[in-house]
Order: structure tokens, then sequence, then C-alpha cells
């Protein structure tokens, strides 16, 4: 797998599963190493790309919207039960809901800067753990999702969460990949700290990471 060696990663071949070359680990994650107290920036990040996926849509009723209730159920007293003044009370079945949620905007705004700096943290993080893995490329021959397992199987990588970077989708990746649960593509263009985060894993073509 991938180590790092004087900011030098190992190429892969994802047929064989051997090293072929060396890379050199790019500026923009190498600075990042000795990065303050990473963990607050991807703490921030993580918050509120989740919160920013939550539609806000759920909704319960109030006494005052529930229909029906207009009528005092019994009079107020000599009837041996408790006073009633509404079949639509909090307290009674199908009644209202006694604070509930209701719409509302999640929405956590991030500058841009921080998602840029974040990226770069997670990705510094995987390679110091050596969960980045740099492939020759992410093209499969055929669409056929044996035979992705099998180059899967060649980085040892059967039965873990795996992120795919390539430069640009490939429909033969996105094919040979649908029915894995374990993996998700990402451009190298489209990702983030999240995705990074989530993954135990990276595998990433040399051609994406001299993109970074």
């Amino acid at each position: 797998m991938s180590k790092v060696d004087n900011n030098l990663l190992d190429v892969i071949d994802i047929t064989s599963g051997n090293k072929i070359e060396s890379v050199e680990i790019p500026k923009s994650i190498q600075k990042y190493f000795e990065y303050p107290n990473p963990k607050a920036v991807l703490h921030e990040i993580v918050v509120a790309y989740l919160a920013n996926q939550r539609q806000g849509t759920h909704s319960t009723k109030t006494r005052s919207e529930v229909r029906g209730g207009g009528k005092k159920p019994w009079r107020q007293k000599h009837t041996g039960r408790a006073r009633a003044g509404s079949i639509r009370s909090p307290l009674w079945r199908k009644g209202g809901i006694t604070f509930g949620p209701k719409p509302r905007d999640y929405y956590i705004t991030i500058t841009k800067q921080k998602k840029v700096v974040s990226k770069y943290i997670s990705l510094a993080e995987k390679v110091k753990d050596n969960d980045l893995i740099v492939v020759n490329n992410l093209e499969p021959a055929t669409v056929k999702t044996k035979d992705f397992v099998k180059l899967l199987k060649n980085l040892k990588l059967e039965d873990t969460k795996v992120l795919l970077v390539p430069r640009e989708l490939n429909n033969n990746l996105k094919l040979a990949t649908r029915n894995i649960k374990k993996i998700l593509i990402n451009r190298v263009a489209d990702l983030n700290a999240y995705n990074i985060l989530n993954y135990k894993k990276i595998v990433i073509t040399k051609e994406a990471l001299l993109c970074l």
C-alpha cells in the first residue's frame, strides 16, 4: 500500500497490486501535515455538512391545528371525570403535539476558504495514517462487478469502505461499482472533507492526485 517516505507515495498497479513508481505528495497537502488543532476545523465542517443535508420539512400540528375539538367533551363538574376542554388536547389520543417540530432551516454557512482548508487537512490525515492509496488508473476494462471486486482484492480492500477518486468519471467505473455498497466515487474536483473522513481508504489516481 501507499507509504509516506521523504514526501513520496507509492503508485500501485491496480491489476497486480504491485508498486510501479513513486509520486511526490502535492505541496497543497504537505503544508497541512502540522496544522494546529485540525480536529476543531474538521468537526465544524462535518457538523455543518450534515446539518446542510437536512430538508427541515418536518412538521407536527398543535392543538389549534388538529381538526375537531370545538365542543367541550362533557360538563366541567359533577361527572366524576377529569376536567376536559377539548378532545384535541395534547393529553388525548389523536390530540395536538406539545412543542413538536415545525419546518425550519438548518443551514450553516461555511466560508469557501474553510472548506478548502478542511479538504486538505483531511487528506493530510489520510496520508499520515497510510490510508491514501495512489493507483495508476481507475478505468476497468469491463462493466462487470465481479471483475472490479478482483481489482479491490489486489489492493486488499474487498471488505473496506473505499472512496474512489478519479480525475473524471467514466461510465465503466460507475457501472462496475454501482452494486458495491461500500464504494463511493468522487471526482477530484468534487472532494470534500466529509466524504474523505467517512471512508476508511481513499483510492486516488496519480492523475487526480497531481490536480490537488
